[in-house]
């Protein structure tokens, strides 16, 4: 199938989402996991060895400064489902102001980061990569920090994976997750709001909240 931004939003609206079997293939499907992966807000783990990396990698974190970076370097592996089509599409959608992504530099080089696209006090993520170590959960961690100071109300990883359940993400059924889609799309929030985070900052919040 061929999408338009608008459609993608709209399956987004009502808890589905689009993916290609691999990068080649031009065919879309929408998923609908019966086991939803939520991120809670107050549930991130932050070990002590992910905190001693936060405060002492001197990596920087940006917002918004190489979306289409990001989704390159999310698609920069050998099994991936971000087609041609889905990265032109998500593109749009950084453009209109509803896909967002969180950079993780070293020096000027983008070694880490996340992408996602928003509706009101949701955010839907979509994927992370890292070419450094633990550059996904430093990204993961600020991206977290970002949510819970702009007023966000569900983080949306899709699928659990191992990865993400050490970190904290969980599993809740397809209709629990209707029902806090639904409570954060009546709710606003706003991904780019101002908001100040420094290292040690985003280890005492997290670290309080969890």
């Amino acid at each position: 199938m061929s999408l338009s931004a608008e459609l993608l939003l709209h399956g987004y609206s009502i808890g589905v989402f689009p993916m290609a079997e691999h990068r080649d293939d031009p065919e879309l499907f929408w998923v609908d996991p019966k086991l939803r992966g939520v991120f809670p807000l107050d549930g991130f783990h932050i070990s002590r060895s992910l905190s001693r990396r936060i405060r002492n990698s001197g990596l920087e974190i940006t917002i918004n400064q190489d979306f289409s970076g990001v989704v390159d370097g999310c698609a920069d592996r050998a099994d991936t489902w971000i087609n041609a089509e889905l990265h032109g599409l998500y593109r749009q959608l950084h453009q209109t102001g509803y896909a967002h992504s969180l950079e993780v530099w070293d020096g000027t080089a983008l070694v880490g980061g996340v992408y996602g696209v928003t509706l009101g006090a949701a955010f839907f993520g979509e994927s992370m990569f890292s070419r450094q170590t633990d550059a996904s959960k430093i990204a993961l961690a600020y991206l977290v920090d970002r949510l819970q100071q702009t007023g966000f109300h569900l983080f949306d990883t899709q699928f659990l994976t191992a990865h993400l359940a050490s970190l904290g993400a969980i599993e809740i059924p397809r209709s629990a997750y209707k029902k806090e889609l639904e409570e954060a799309l009546n709710r606003s929030a706003e991904f780019t709001a101002p908001i100040r985070q420094s290292a040690a900052g985003v280890i005492q919040r997290i670290t309080q909240t969890s």
